[in-house]
């Protein structure tokens, strides 16, 4: 039947099935996805998390670099650090980072190797300490003289002391100062 002319039809409007009511039933609901604001937040947290991992990255990096890269700034701070590694800590592979490439101080190796025939000998304590290090520049390098003092105890109780003069040969590398020769000048 249709109307006529002048009639008014009046229309229902359908009603809509909810989206859950179309699709195919399934197993296991379809997660819920966080609202946007959320997903934005932790994107934003984890790109700042990021960021502050990679900085304590390459902090504790060159820190470590710093630790650990002997000072090798002038020649006096050198001759101080082959000192105290060679003589002191009795570390070779220490102060072989102090010395010129293949070089090996003789004069000061047969020192060290008297200090410890003593210390072996006699059952002393052999201690190496030396004073202000004078350093002169000279072509192709410096020189820096110092005194040695050469003390020994035993059980604490001092039994022999003797000073020394000594001179080191330094010359600039790339990497730095390094002590290239020492002898006994005195």
């Amino acid at each position: 039947m249709q109307p006529s002319a002048g009639s008014q039809v009046s229309r229902v409007p359908a009603q809509r099935t909810p989206p859950e009511q179309l699709a195919p039933p399934s197993g296991a609901p379809a997660p819920a996805r966080p609202p946007r604001r959320l997903r934005t937040i932790i994107t934003v947290v984890a790109g700042v998390l990021g960021l502050l991992l990679l900085g304590g990255v390459a902090t504790a990096f060159v820190l470590y670099q710093r630790a650990t890269t002997p000072d090798r700034s002038a020649p006096d701070v050198v001759v101080d650090n082959y000192l105290r590694a060679f003589l002191v800590d009795r570390n070779d592979a220490r102060a072989e980072q102090f010395t010129c490439s293949g070089i090996i101080v003789e004069a000061l190796k047969s020192l060290r190797d008297e200090i410890e025939q003593r210390e072996a000998g006699y059952g002393v304590d052999v201690r190496v300490g030396w004073g202000a290090l004078q350093r002169s520049e000279r072509a192709g390098g410096a020189l820096v003289q110092t005194t040695l003092t050469i003390s020994s105890s035993a059980n604490g109780q001092p039994r022999s002391s003797r000073r020394e003069s000594w001179t080191f040969e330094v010359t600039e590398e790339r990497e730095g100062w390094r002590v290239c020769n020492g002898r006994k000048t005195g």
